[in-house]
């Protein structure tokens, strides 16, 4: 049985651990090592995922089996007044197509409505190459941009940007 439940700084090993196999998995063939090193740092290094939480206004939400086992995880972040963006959403790659991906995601809008009840509008970042814009597509957002976004190091995202009004 999968349980999803808001996630504290003490969760923030369990949530590394789950990247640390998840999202390269996701990138393999489309980033490069060194981008995908890079990254890693960048966003799930112990101390950036605590200042996600605790000054950045990352909202995380942990999937885990059994009430004990994590196994993906989702993060929103206020950006707006009307909008939110869904920063990370990630499932294990042995855990994918056991609709965990669609509760993470179904949980974020929920705590979006509970943030803000008055209409909204959410988005995301999505490598244009990473077959989850499907996924997106399905739980009803559609492309309403892109770009080359840098990210350091001489690195970019080449991300469309998914949105849909909630």
């Amino acid at each position: 049985m999968i349980t999803i439940r808001k996630a504290t700084t003490d969760d923030c090993e369990a949530i590394q651990a789950v990247a640390y196999v998840a999202f390269p998995a996701t990138y393999a063939g489309i980033l490069s090592r060194e981008q995908l090193d890079y990254m890693m740092e960048w966003m799930y290094s112990l101390p950036n995922l605590v200042k996600q939480m605790t000054e950045e206004g990352h909202v995380y939400y942990i999937a885990e089996a059994d009430g004990m086992t994590p196994v993906g995880y989702v993060s929103i972040q206020q950006e707006g007044d009307a909008l939110f963006h869904l920063q990370k959403i990630y499932v294990l790659p042995d855990r994918q197509g056991e609709h965990i991906g669609r509760e993470l995601f179904l949980r974020a809008l929920q705590a979006i409505k509970e943030m803000h009840p008055a209409p909204c509008t959410v988005e995301l970042n999505v490598n244009r190459k990473n077959r989850a814009v499907g996924f997106y597509e399905k739980m009803g957002m559609r492309k309403v941009r892109e770009g080359d976004f840098p990210i350091g190091n001489g690195f970019y995202m080449r991300d469309y940007i998914m949105g849909m009004e909630i």
